[in-house]
């Protein structure tokens, strides 16, 4: 089994914006530079290989993917001992927690899917084993369960438009994730000159412009205040 050292997990959404928007190849050049693994989980790989190589809209994102594991960019958390059952086991208990917070007019509201649940599985797997780690999730709902769960039920009545009642109030299990966004990422590769092309503010506008409008959710105040850090 490889020793891990410290990690960075990805759930599908923020990959398929980095496919999409042509930065996959800064995603190579970052790992060159880090000093741990970037992992991804099995149901994150049938999201974002599996399934949409079986799509022809989704094939060439897949292709990208794909070409990322097999390079060993990404790496599966199997490979690192993490059995993929004990993995689906917990994120699926995850899921049903999340998922019994909320209640609309209809009954419970699904905040999360097993995906965006199986990176929080592994994260917390790492946690125990005190390995540092960040899931790179754009996805808003559960990056503010994990951030700010408080401003969730006010979010969600106006996603779904309807009235949503918080019928439990134990968030303290999800303060125990650290969590970015493909922005935050991107914006690391640009400040440490990995981007290909050089030009300077410019270019880190329209790159968290490309990802919010490929589906990181960011505000344009965000956008902002992420220029400002330069």
């Amino acid at each position: 089994m490889k020793p891990l050292k410290k990690a960075i997990i990805f759930d599908a959404g923020a990959l398929i914006s980095l496919s999409m928007n042509g930065l996959t190849n800064e995603l190579v050049k970052l790992k060159k530079i880090f000093d741990g693994s970037f992992l991804i989980t099995n149901q994150v790989k049938s999201e974002v290989i599996d399934k949409p190589l079986t799509i022809k809209s989704f094939e060439l994102e897949a292709f990208r993917t794909k070409k990322l594991l097999d390079d060993g960019i990404l790496e599966l958390a199997d490979d690192y001992g993490f059995d993929n059952c004990k993995v689906e086991e917990k994120a699926r208990e995850i899921m049903r927690f999340a998922n019994s917070f909320f209640q609309g007019p209809k009954g419970p509201v699904n905040i999360m899917h097993l995906g965006e649940a199986s990176c929080l599985a592994l994260s917390k797997m790492l946690n125990d084993k005190k390995i540092n780690n960040v899931i790179v999730i754009d996805e808003r709902t559960t990056r503010i369960l994990v951030e700010k769960p408080e401003n969730l039920e006010e979010l969600l009545s106006r996603k779904l438009h309807i009235r949503i009642k918080t019928i439990k109030k134990n968030f303290e299990y999800f303060k125990n994730f650290r969590v970015i966004r493909s922005v935050e990422l991107m914006y690391v590769a640009w400040k440490k000159g990995l981007v290909e092309i050089k030009d300077g503010v410019l270019l880190l506008d329209a790159l968290l412009w490309a990802l919010k409008s490929k589906g990181c959710s960011v505000s344009g105040e965000e956008i902002e205040e992420i220029k400002k850090l330069r």
